[in-house]
C-alpha cells in the first residue's frame, strides 16, 4: 500500500516566545525514532550513551547491526522503503532502501538542515540561513524544485504525507501547504482561521496546535482521525499522524492518546519522550527505560507482540546539541549524550499566553465569561436576584470605572474597603463613598490582627535557605535519574530524593544558558521562588529547604510533598483515592489553600499575587494538609483590599486565568480569587477546567465556569456534582450549597465583584463547620460576599 504516514512527529510544545531557531526541535521534525513501512516493517532509533551517535534498526523481527558505526548523527525520518538521516551539525544528508544502500541527498557546511520530515516518498527538511528556515525537498532519490510556493522563507515546522506538505510560518503563524494541489489547497484552506504552533500531516488528515494551546484537527474524518477525545489547552505535547488514526501525548503524565482506526489501551499508564506513526501503527520511546514499544491493527504481532518493549538498545529521547538550549535541559544529557553536546527540554508552556485564534466549532474560545441563568435557586433566590440587578447596572459602570482608573491614575497608591454582607446583596459601587471613619478602621485593624493569630505571621526577618552541593543533589536524586521525576515546575524538572540527613525532598532542577539570561534578569523563574519562599513561613505554603547555585546549574530543595498534587486525585483515574471521596475532606483541602493565598496577600511583607493559581500548584502533603506551591510568576502587589491596576503581560494558565487580567492586562489580588474559584469548581464537579462533554467527550469543549455556574444559579447543583463522591449527606449538603455559592461569586467577570481571600476563608470555615453540624443551617450566619 501506498497510503502515507508521518514519521517526524515529536512536537516540543512551546510558548511562542520559546521558540528559538538555534534549537533542532522546531516543530517536530528533530527525531530520534522513525518508522519504515512498505516492503518490510523497520523500526530505527539512535543509540544513547555512546560516543558516536549510531543508528540501530529492528526489522520483521531481526536486531540489524548499527548503519554505518562509524559515523555519528542527530536525527532520522522514515518513510515507505526510505529511511534518512542528518550527519551531526546538520551539513549533510544520507538516506537508504530496505536493503540499506546509501545516498547523499544534501551537503552543504553554510546551511545546515535544522529538521527533517518524510511522507510516503517525499523528503523535506528546513534550512537555516541567516536565521531563516528556507523549505527543500526531495522526491525519491532525487532533488526536486517543488518548494513553498513563491519561494516562501521562514518556516517554523514542516510536515509530508502522502504527495503534499504542509508547514507553519514564523511570521504569520500561518499554515501553508504545496505539492498535490488538491489536497494542499484543501487543508491550507482549511487551517486558515487560525495560529499556528506547529502542524503535523498524516494520509489525507493534518493536525496541530494554535497559539493557544489547543489541537486543531481539518481534512478527511472517514475514521474519526479528527475528533479528538478531549482538548484541553496545553494539554497535549506531542502529535503523530498515519493514514486512518492520531495520536498524542498528554502533557501532565505523558501518556499517549489515540483516535480513529484504533485506540491506544495497551499503552495506557506508560509515559512517552515521543511518539512516531507508521501506515496504521504507532511507535513510542518509553520514559522509563527509553525503550520502544509500538501498537496498532497494522502492526504485526507476529513478529513482536503489541506493547512490548522492543529488542533495540536504550535509545536517545531527543538530539544531542552543540548549540545552547533555550529553557531546559534533559536530565542525565551528559550520560545519554556521552559528553558530546546535551538535549533540550521544551519551554514551560505556562510562561505566556499569547491571544486565542478565531473561535471554530474545533476548539473553544477565550477564557471564559460567567453568563449568569436568569432561574436563581429557592434557597438563593432573594439574593441572587439582587445580585443579577446589580451586576447588570453595575457591570457597564464596573468597565468605565476601570477605564477610568486606568486612564486618569487615581486608583494607584488608593485603598478600597469591601464590606462583607448577608447573602442578599444590595446596593451599587458608590464611587464618592466617603472615606471609612476612625472607629471603622480600628475595628478592621483588630479583626486583621486576630486573623494572623488564625492563619500565621510572615517574618521581617526570614530564615537563611540553606544551600547545598550539587554533588549532593546529584547523589540524593541518584544522579536525577528518570525513575527519581515525579513532576515539572516554572522553570524546571522536580524529582524526588533523599539528603543525607534522611530528609525526603523535592528537587527542582533548571539550566541556565547565555540565551536565557536576559529573561531571568527581567523575571526570573529561580530567583522568584528562592527570593520568596526563603522569606514566607506558613503551614499552607510548600516548605522551600534551600538552593544550590553552581555554574549553570540552578536548583531548588522543598519539602516533599507525599501525596502529590490535588489536580491528579481529581482528574487522574489511577491517582484518585479513597480520601478524596469526601465533601468534608474537600471542603478541608479548599480551606487549607484558601489560607495559604491568603497569607499571600494580606500577611505576606510585601504582598505576594501569585498568578498561576490551579489544582495541579496545589500540593498535598503526608497528613492531607494543603500546600499552594510554584512561586515562579508570582509578583509583589497590593494587599487584597488595595486598587492595585497595572498594565502587565498575562502569564498562567489557560482554563484558570481571570478574564480581567486577560483582556486588559489588570493585575490584582483578585485574579488569584478567579483563579482559586476555578479549583473550587473543580472540587465540587471533578471536572477538568476545560473538558469535553457529551459521549466519549464529542462536542466541544467547555470550561467549568461555564458548566457549572448556570446550574448553581438555577439550584440544580445536585445535577453537576462530582459522582465519584456521591449525594452530600444532611449535615454536608448546606456546606457543599455555600462552596458553591462562594465559587460562583469568585469566578464573576470583574475582579471588583469577587470576594477578597479574606472572605472566602470565613465561608470555607463555616461551610466545613457545618459538616459536623447536622443542625447548622446556611441563613443561621453570615455569608462572607464583597458588595462593591
Amino acid at each position: 500500500m501506498t497510503t502515507p504516514f508521518t514519521a517526524a512527529i515529536i512536537i516540543s510544545l512551546t510558548a511562542l516566545t520559546c521558540l528559538s531557531p538555534s534549537a533542532s526541535a522546531l516543530g517536530g521534525s528533530a527525531t530520534t525514532v522513525a518508522v519504515i513501512y512498505g516492503s518490510a516493517t523497520t523500526i530505527c532509533t539512535i543509540i544513547a550513551q555512546q560516543p558516536l551517535r549510531q543508528i540501530q534498526c529492528w526489522q520483521n523481527g531481526q536486531l540489524l547491526p548499527p548503519i554505518i558505526p562509524t559515523t555519528s548523527f542527530d536525527y532520522i525520518a522514515g518513510g515507505r522503503d526510505t529511511l534518512c538521516a542528518t550527519r551531526s551539525g546538520g551539513f549533510s544528508l544520507l538516506c537508504w532502501n530496505t536493503t540499506f544502500n546509501s545516498k547523499r541527498l544534501y551537503n552543504n557546511y553554510s546551511a545546515p538542515l535544522t529538521s527533517l520530515t518524510i511522507g510516503d516518498t517525499q523528503i523535506c527538511g528546513l534550512t537555516n540561513v541567516s536565521s531563516r528556515h528556507n523549505v527543500i525537498c526531495w522526491r525519491g532519490n532525487d532533488i526536486s524544485s517543488v518548494q513553498a510556493p513563491n519561494g516562501t522563507s521562514g518556516f517554523r515546522s514542516i510536515s509530508s504525507g502522502l504527495g503534499f506538505s504542509c508547514g507553519v510560518l514564523e511570521s504569520t503563524n500561518r499554515v501553508l501547504c504545496w505539492g498535490d494541489e488538491n489536497m494542499s489547497v484543501s487543508i491550507q484552506s482549511e487551517f486558515s482561521k487560525f495560529s499556528m504552533l506547529n502542524i503535523q500531516v498524516g494520509g489525507r488528515h493534518a493536525c496541530g496546535m494554535d497559539n493557544s494551546g489547543f489541537v486543531i484537527c481539518q481534512g478527511n474524518n472517514d475514521n474519526g482521525q479528527l475528533d479528538v477525545p478531549s482538548n484541553s489547552a496545553y494539554e497535549y505535547i506531542g502529535l503523530a499522524l498515519g493514514s486512518n488514526h492520531s495520536c498524542a501525548i498528554r502533557r501532565l503524565n505523558r501518556t499517549v492518546v489515540c483516535w480513529g482506526e484504533f485506540s491506544s489501551n495497551v499503552t495506557d499508564g506508560i509515559s512517552f519522550e515521543s511518539i512516531v506513526a507508521g501506515l496504521n501503527f504507532t511507535c513510542g520511546l518509553t520514559t522509563s527505560n527509553l525503550s520502544v514499544i509500538c501498537w496498532g491493527s497494522g502492526w504485526p504481532d507476529q513478529f513482536y507482540p503489541s506493547g512490548q518493549d522492543l529488542p533495540l538498545q536504550k535509545s536517545l529521547p531527543g538530539p544531542c546539541l552543540e548549540t545552547p538550549c533555550e529553557c531546559n535541559l534533559y536530565p542525565q544529557t551528559q550520560i545519554l549524550c556521552s559528553g558530546n553536546g546535551h538535549i533540550c527540554r521544551p519551554c514551560d508552556v505556562t510562561v505566556s499566553i499569547s491571544p486565542p485564534s478565531s473561535p471554530s466549532p474545533s476548539r473553544p474560545p477565550p477564557p471564559p465569561v460567567v453568563s449568569p441563568s436568569p432561574s436563581p435557586s429557592k434557597s438563593l433566590r432573594r439574593g441572587l436576584l439582587a445580585f443579577m440587578i446589580v451586576g447588570s447596572v453595575g457591570g457597564f459602570a464596573g468597565i468605565c470605572t476601570v477605564i477610568y482608573c486606568l486612564w486618569t491614575g487615581v486608583c494607584f497608591g488608593k485603598k478600597k474597603i469591601h464590606n462583607s454582607v448577608q447573602p442578599t446583596i444590595s446596593g451599587a459601587p458608590q464611587p464618592n463613598s466617603s472615606p471609612p471613619s476612625r472607629s471603622s478602621t480600628l475595628r478592621r485593624q483588630g479583626s486583621i490582627l486576630m486573623r494572623r493569630q488564625r492563619s500565621g505571621t510572615s517574618s521581617k526577618h526570614p530564615d537563611r535557605a540553606e544551600e547545598f552541593l550539587f554533588s549532593d543533589l546529584a547523589a540524593a536524586t541518584n544522579n536525577f535519574s528518570i525513575e527519581n521525576k515525579i513532576g515539572a515546575g516554572s522553570f524546571g524538572v522536580v524529582y524526588k530524593g533523599k539528603l543525607p540527613d534522611s530528609r525526603e525532598v523535592a528537587i527542582k532542577r533548571s539550566e541556565m544558558s547565555p540565551k536565557t539570561k536576559k529573561f531571568q534578569e527581567k523575571e526570573s523563574a529561580f530567583e522568584s521562588e528562592l527570593a520568596f519562599l526563603s522569606r514566607l513561613h506558613h503551614k499552607h505554603l510548600v516548605r522551600l529547604f534551600g538552593y544550590c547555585e553552581e555554574r549553570d546549574e540552578r536548583l531548588l530543595v522543598y519539602e516533599f510533598m507525599k501525596n502529590g498534587a490535588l489536580y491528579d486525585h481529581l482528574h487522574n483515574n489511577k491517582k484518585i483515592s479513597n480520601v478524596m471521596n469526601s465533601w468534608k475532606m474537600r471542603i478541608k483541602i479548599s480551606l487549607d489553600a484558601a489560607r495559604g493565598i491568603e497569607y499571600l496577600h494580606n500577611y505576606a511583607v510585601p504582598p505576594i499575587i501569585h498568578r498561576d493559581i490551579k489544582s495541579s500548584n496545589i500540593l498535598l502533603d503526608a497528613n492531607w494538609t494543603a500546600r499552594v506551591s510554584d512561586f515562579g510568576l508570582s509578583l509583589m502587589g497590593g494587599s487584597e483590599n488595595d486598587c492595585d491596576y497595572r498594565p502587565l503581560k498575562a502569564a498562567g494558565t489557560v482554563g484558570y486565568i481571570d478574564p480581567e487580567y486577560y483582556g486588559l492586562n489588570v493585575l490584582t489580588a483578585k485574579s488569584d480569587v478567579y483563579g482559586f474559584g476555578v479549583v473550587l469548581l473543580e472540587l465540587l464537579t471533578g471536572k477538568r477546567a476545560l473538558f469535553k462533554t457529551g459521549e466519549n467527550g464529542g462536542s466541544a469543549p467547555i470550561s467549568v465556569v461555564d458548566y457549572a455556574v448556570p446550574a448553581i444559579m438555577a439550584g440544580e447543583l445536585a445535577k453537576i456534582l462530582d459522582t465519584q463522591v456521591g449525594p452530600p449527606e444532611i449535615n454536608e449538603s448546606e456546606a457543599v450549597e455555600l462552596v458553591a455559592y462562594t465559587a460562583m461569586h469568585c469566578v464573576r467577570l470583574e475582579g471588583k465583584y469577587r470576594p477578597t481571600m479574606t472572605d472566602i476563608v470565613a465561608n470555607l470555615e463555616r461551610a466545613l463547620a457545618l459538616c459536623d453540624d447536622s443542625h447548622g443551617s446556611i441563613s443561621s450566619g453570615p455569608i462572607s460576599i464583597v458588595s462593591d
